[in-house]
């Protein structure tokens, strides 16, 4: 018997990873608050507003009822984003009860500074969790090119049997046990990739661009050994791979935004322009106020911060991150 998947998400990327359980086997079921899309997916065999033009496996479906869509899950993947997880999960935490849930949103909840797994956890400690994470472009998913990403879980055996419902053609997961890192890789890289962007926007020169994305990695690496993470797991597909992919692949929102930030365009213009959610602008807030607490040193995130919500110009904070103290590179 296949298994019953719910995918809560109709953008982009819910409907991408949807697919790639579809095809991989299991029965998917699409939820989403937007009829046009539902609509679509039941219609037309597409997500059209998204994904125009890609067809979906014959196994998706749509569902506007999300106690029935979650009710009929044996897993539950949540492709929404992160800080609207609570919001939309908490009302239905008893249906999350025993279940497994493969998370693919990636970012810290403002407010509380939580990675994905502690708000599910918060919802619903006997929660099976796991998540996806690594460098994946939804358009390319959904066309079914080549990807590899990571699986995350504490237990190796969940991983692994994410990693065999995932498993396809175009689609190749690795395991890691490593959780947190896992996590912690996929918000900061959109915080670096703003800083990309910006760079770029601001006509910086191809130095500056790479020297933001190697001095970012090694900010995302103290911030994981500083709270547990194991430093290999940087060096990864979670790790470098989606650093790499979300500060250099033109698709990325984040690094379109921080393109428009370097342009000097307000934030409300750019969520419009964008169309969707760039996670990197809320994850610096709650970057900022976390790795402050743990007093770690991370100067491109620090500056994005204050660009973002303190009113400073990007060459001011390219002044201050060429002025600080020289030091080793390896310390």
């Amino acid at each position: 018997m296949a298994l019953k998947v719910t995918t809560v998400g109709t953008g982009s990327w819910g409907t991408a990873v949807a697919n790639v359980f579809a095809d991989a086997g299991a029965e998917v079921t699409l939820w989403g608050r937007d009829k046009e899309v539902l609509t679509s997916i039941r219609d037309l065999h597409e997500n059209s507003k998204y994904l125009k033009g890609l067809p979906l496996s014959a196994n998706v479906s749509a569902q506007a009822d999300l106690a029935k869509a979650l009710g009929e899950a044996q897993w539950i993947v949540c492709s929404i984003p992160t800080q609207s997880i609570r919001q939309v999960f908490a009302p239905y935490s008893e249906l999350l009860v025993g279940k497994v849930v493969v998370n693919t949103s990636k970012g810290l909840e403002m407010g509380t500074c939580m990675r994905v797994s502690e708000v599910f956890e918060s919802l619903c400690p006997s929660v099976q969790y796991a998540v996806l994470s690594g460098p994946s472009f939804a358009q390319e998913v959904a066309r079914r090119c080549p990807t590899a990403v990571t699986i995350g879980a504490k237990e190796k055996g969940l991983a692994a049997l994410v990693q065999k419902h995932t498993a396809t053609s175009y689609f190749r997961s690795y395991t890691s046990t490593d959780v947190l890192g896992v996590e912690l890789a996929g918000a900061l890289k959109n915080v670096i990739a703003l800083a990309t962007g910006i760079v770029m926007g601001s006509r910086l020169g191809d130095n500056a661009r790479a020297a933001v994305i190697t001095r970012g990695m090694a900010e995302i690496v103290r911030a994981g050994k500083s709270v547990g993470a194991d430093p290999a797991t940087f060096l990864g597909l979670a790790g470098m791979g989606d650093l790499v992919l979300t500060c250099t692949g033109p698709l990325s929102r984040n690094l379109r935004a921080g393109i428009l930030i370097g342009e000097g365009k307000p934030i409300g213009e750019i969520v419009t322009a964008l169309g969707g959610v760039a996670e990197g602008i809320y994850t610096a807030q709650s970057a900022f106020e976390l790795m402050s607490k743990h007093e770690i040193d991370m100067p491109i995130l620090y500056e994005v911060h204050s660009i973002l919500y303190e009113g400073k110009t990007a060459k001011s904070a390219v002044a201050s991150l060429m002025g600080r103290e020289l030091k080793e590179e390896i310390s």
